[in-house]
């Protein structure tokens, strides 16, 4: 009898330790699945990173580097990282106030004495953290893409013509995203440390975490295992359009791997970069829950009912779609990097893979609406599209994403294409199917004035920001469309 018993426990013991095994597996596989399926319907290509407390659950390439040479993703391709480039703007700032070189409280014409002096003296470091500073964001300006982002600039320069518009809001009182109040932290870490951004990130965050696949993007530079970016439009992907990386600058000009972003993530957990007292302002939620260079808030799970607070960013920038997303009880993290500007798809896919993590059946993605529309429109008139839209949405709904974004991609490639007309047709379904939410309404007001419809402008923005109070950039639309038009003198 004990010898039976012995050997019961012994087979259970063993069945114990392939378990966890066979569990950990199957997580694995599913976590695979879902990528791929998201993959194959084109609404992702890149790399993917998840971990939790005991380390490295999946990481994996999906689709191709270059789609030229087929050359396939890996772990180790390196991503434009677009606005996760703020994360580590923002540790270096915090760095230089814990070696007392600088304070958040400081004025930005303290350590920026060519700065404009009337803005200078009344926006301080923390609004330019925390995206507070009323200071118009380079990016937001229409002229901006089409006219100047190729072109290289050098950071003084920049700061003069990009940097220093007329303050849109009291310092402190309202949040507006802002590329420009980071690339004047840029600046500023430029002249306090007497370094160029580049080098004090490679000093003070790279060399010492190991992160040897990380750095600023220089175009010129020959990068091993760099990605090329795409768009996917009606015909397939597109190169997308070239831009001259000293633009995003601190905004947005470095890059990295999955890999790489793991040992940041970890490196977080401990104090190796950053004090703890400072490290817990840096993730302290201010207005629309954003800290320094991080968004504090909860998503939740694909069965509905769970929420998971999570600490995040996202970037977009010409090519590339970024995402990282931290949740810390159980130092959990996903990373999601692609390279055919599907940003869109990113936190959808993330929520989906923290539900594989919880033990929750993750939601299948759904084909988009999207490119059936915009498929149709190359080839028909946009009446016809619509039509398509309204014959899908009424027939076979849940088939497909009709989600208000997808719209509103149409409406965007329409406009960017020189199709003025037709995109305001697929701006105003969108409003139809979305009465309201602001966006649609802030598109199509974009779409009206491009058509030199003020009077359909100014009514869509005052719309926009009737629903959506914390849209700053239409709020600004506003008041410039209502300004009353100058006549010239008569001589």
């Amino acid at each position: 009898m004990n010898w039976l018993t012995a050997r019961i426990l012994g087979a259970l013991a063993v069945l114990l330790l392939f378990v966890p095994a066979a569990n950990a597996a199957t997580r694995q596989q599913e976590l695979d699945q879902l990528v791929t399926k998201y993959h194959q319907l084109r609404q992702f290509n890149g790399t993917v990173l998840v971990a939790d407390d005991k380390g490295l659950i999946h990481k994996k390439g999906y689709g191709f580097a270059n789609f030229e040479w087929k050359v396939p993703h890996t772990p180790d391709t390196k991503f434009r990282l677009a606005s996760i480039t703020k994360q580590f703007t923002a540790t270096v700032i915090l760095q230089l106030v814990a070696e007392g070189k600088l304070g958040l409280d400081d004025k930005v014409s303290k350590h920026l004495p060519d700065y404009r002096k009337d803005t200078g003296d009344r926006v301080t470091i923390t609004h330019l953290l925390n995206h507070t500073s009323g200071i118009p964001s380079y990016t937001s300006a229409p002229t901006f893409f089409p006219n100047d982002s190729r072109d290289p600039y050098t950071v003084a320069d920049f700061v003069k013509k990009f940097a220093s518009g007329d303050l849109q809001f009291e310092p402190g009182s309202k949040f507006a995203y802002n590329n420009s109040g980071y690339f004047l932290l840029g600046a500023i870490i430029e002249k306090v440390t007497g370094k160029t951004y580049a080098q004090a990130l490679q000093e003070r965050i790279f060399a010492p975490l190991g992160m040897r696949s990380s750095g600023y993007d220089v175009a010129a530079t020959v990068l091993p295992k760099r990605a090329s970016g795409y768009e996917l439009g009606p015909d397939g992907y597109v190169n997308a359009p070239y831009l001259d990386m000293s633009l995003p600058y601190a905004a947005g000009s470095l890059y990295s791997t999955v890999e790489d972003l793991f040992l940041w993530d970890r490196a977080l957990y401990t104090d190796k970069v950053l004090p703890a007292a400072l490290k817990q302002q840096m993730f302290t939620p201010g207005l629309d829950q954003y800290g320094f260079g991080w968004t504090m808030r909860s998503i939740k799970l694909n069965d509905g009912k769970t929420e998971l607070p999570i600490i995040t960013h996202s970037g977009g920038i010409n090519g590339f779609s970024t995402l990282i997303v931290r949740a810390p009880e159980r130092k959990e993290l996903v990373v999601l990097l692609d390279n055919t500007s599907r940003g869109d798809k990113l936190m959808e896919l993330a929520q989906g893979l923290f539900s594989v993590l919880h033990g929750i059946p993750p939601q299948q993605p759904r084909k988009s609406i999207a490119e059936v529309v915009m498929a149709a429109a190359s080839k028909a008139p946009v009446a016809e599209a619509i039509a398509t839209y309204r014959t899908l949405k009424a027939t076979k709904a849940s088939e497909y994403d009709f989600s208000e974004g997808q719209l509103n991609n149409v409406g965007y490639q329409l406009l960017r294409s020189g199709r003025v007309a037709d995109a305001i047709e697929v701006f105003k379904l969108n409003v139809e199917m979305f009465p309201k939410e602001g966006n649609p309404y802030d598109s199509l007001a974009e779409a009206y004035l491009a058509s030199g419809n003020k009077e359909q402008s100014l009514v869509n923005y005052r719309k926009a920001v009737e629903l959506d109070p914390k849209n700053t950039g239409a709020a600004q639309k506003v008041r410039e469309l209502e300004k009353p038009a100058t006549t010239k003198a008569t001589p």
